[in-house]
């Protein structure tokens, strides 16, 4: 996903064409300081997926504005729908 910190308002939807592929995009009001929009992201995505906080962990990107969290349980459809803007 491309996370977008310090934004107005925490928005999760629309697609980011990025160098790895596309992505889901997360906007959230926390900064990019010591870890506060990893954890705004992570929270805000379980949200947006009807999962508890604990089921989404980071695998990569702790420090970047690209990041892959894995989500447990069966999401696929509401993320395409985040993604893609049908939802």
């Amino acid at each position: 996903m491309r996370v977008r910190p310090g934004s107005g308002r925490t928005h999760v939807g629309g697609l980011y064409e990025g160098p790895h592929g596309p992505a889901l995009i997360v906007a959230v009001g926390a900064p990019a300081v010591d870890g506060k929009a990893t954890e705004a992201v992570r929270r805000a995505l379980a949200d947006a997926l009807g999962v508890k906080a604990a089921a989404v962990t980071l695998k990569i990107g702790a420090t970047s504005r690209d990041k892959v969290f894995t989500v447990t349980g069966d999401v696929d459809r509401v993320v395409a729908g985040l993604r893609d803007g049908s939802s």
